[in-house]
């Protein structure tokens, strides 16, 4: 944990840009460990986009086909509902009612949980289930109200191409944004950090147009992405080593933010500091920085991203 908290000084230096994809620590690291065996590494990044790997493209199609036959009048509702119990009693009831549950839905964080399914049960349509699943700050505009969300592929529904599945689209729009904003930049320049060199093979303009002229069915079978890679590994390497969960690459910035890092994120956060920047307006940070802080909600992801920015800030002079 020391060796990974060590790093986080130095992100603004390395990434030259306020750079919130946590996943940047462990990636540094491990670059750092390839680095002092190898001076040129190959990624697998790209598999997952081309190839329907995530985990959401298979959640949001079930979301969707879940909610989006029934009234939306009737999902704001619920969602209303849903939202208006505090966090306090969403904990209590699981806590006595929680073992009647399975297994699988005994959350650490059951507020968290019911509070996603509740903004989910307001969007109006599969794009917006999709820009909920991608986004840590569902209404930009709450945080910075001065300054107009920026033109990208998520926010131009006309430049999307038509006649596409929502698996499809959900590719596409992580092909265009999340991919090269967020995974190249966060390997390439963690990787440069330690003169390590890599190269992405799944990103040869042959594989790509060859992923896009592959049947749904051969790249979604059975509940399961990328299943046509799948047989082609398979005659590789031995079953077990490929059925494994899917695991993020994460590190534990909750506990972090509660621990170790309190003090110089509550630094960073400040909300006169916040109101004499003129950026963001304190008010939504300081509220989800005080709930993080009493262990009932976890807002690590969404308060990253404000961190970064100015952890960045600060280091260039702003």
């Amino acid at each position: 944990p020391q060796e990974a908290l060590d790093v986080i000084p130095r992100l603004p230096i390395i990434y030259d840009e306020p750079f919130a994809d946590s996943s940047q620590i462990p990636t540094f690291l491990v670059s750092q460990l390839a680095r002092r065996h190898v001076t040129v590494s190959l990624s697998g990044d790209a598999g997952d986009e081309l190839f329907a790997g995530y985990h959401r493209y298979f959640w949001g199609t079930t979301v969707w086909n879940s909610i989006g036959w029934s009234p939306q009048a009737f999902r704001h509702a619920i969602s209303r509902v849903l939202n208006a119990l505090p966090a306090a009693g969403w904990d209590r009831l699981f806590s006595v009612f929680g073992f009647l549950l399975p297994t699988r839905l005994r959350y650490a964080n059951p507020t968290d949980k019911v509070r996603k399914v509740a903004d989910l049960l307001a969007s109006r349509s599969p794009s917006e289930v999709y820009r909920f699943l991608v986004s840590q700050w569902q209404r930009p505009s709450d945080l910075m109200p001065h300054h107009p969300e920026h033109l990208s592929a998520l926010t131009r529904p006309d430049s999307w191409p038509g006649e596409q599945s929502f698996v499809d689209r959900m590719m596409y729009l992580d092909q265009v944004s999340y991919l090269p904003d967020d995974i190249l930049v966060k390997v390439d320049r963690a990787a440069m950090a330690n003169s390590l060199e890599t190269r992405v093979p799944m990103l040869d303009h042959r594989l790509i147009e060859f992923s896009w002229q592959l049947p749904a069915h051969q790249k979604v079978r059975d509940g399961q992405g990328k299943w046509i890679l799948r047989q082609v590994l398979y005659r590789h390497v031995p079953q077990a080593l490929v059925e494994r969960p899917k695991m993020g690459f994460g590190v534990p910035i909750d506990s972090w933010l509660r621990g170790p890092l309190k003090e110089w994120a509550a630094d960073l956060l400040a909300p006169a500091k916040l109101a004499s920047q003129g950026y963001f307006d304190p008010e939504p940070i300081q509220r989800k920085w005080l709930e993080h802080q009493s262990g009932h909600r976890n807002w690590s992801a969404p308060l990253w991203t404000v961190l970064m920015f100015q952890a960045w800030l600060e280091r260039s002079g702003g």
